[in-house]
């Protein structure tokens, strides 16, 4: 069931008119496996999708309704929290990616639900920055929001979790 999450969620990833292929699966590689390693609470394959330096941040809402943005440039409290072995797996299918490449530089936006074992939790939108070094893309910035009302997530991805 996991292997089988993992390959639609590449497969519901990619936009019907995604730059040449090749390139655009390559963009993709290490925030599948990214998502992968963290279903899998396995911190190694996590790091791995990841750049050096790395900067990330989170744009939510407290319980009074006020925009917050929780940012880190660490990371060892993501690794931490996603790479650890979990009672239940944790689950992030995306979908409707939108990728952008400059030369080395690409830019990967793409929505996302977010799931404890079958569990709903979160929504949202992942913005991937990523660079090519030595022909290997790594992420390097990755900023997402998270809602738990308003979320449309296709049923291609939620009838996985029922």
């Amino acid at each position: 069931m996991k292997k089988l999450l993992f390959v639609i969620a590449v497969m519901l990833s990619f936009p019907s008119n995604a730059q040449q292929d090749a390139e655009g699966m390559a963009i993709m590689q290490p925030i599948v496996r990214l998502f992968k390693g963290m279903n899998l609470g396995d911190s190694a394959m996590v790091r791995s999708a990841f750049a050096n330096e790395v900067t990330m941040a989170t744009v939510s809402k407290d319980k009074a309704g006020n925009q917050v943005v929780r940012r880190e440039s660490s990371l060892a409290g993501f690794l931490k929290a996603v790479g650890t072995p979990h009672p239940e797996p944790w689950s992030e299918p995306i979908w409707d990616a939108n990728i952008e490449v400059d030369g080395t530089f690409a830019q990967v936006w793409t929505r996302y639900a977010f799931y404890v074992g079958k569990k709903f939790s979160h929504c949202g939108i992942d913005a991937f920055q990523l660079v090519k070094y030595d022909n290997e893309w790594k992420i390097i910035h990755l900023a997402d929001t998270r809602q738990t009302t308003g979320c449309e997530i296709p049923t291609t991805v939620s009838d996985l979790f029922k």
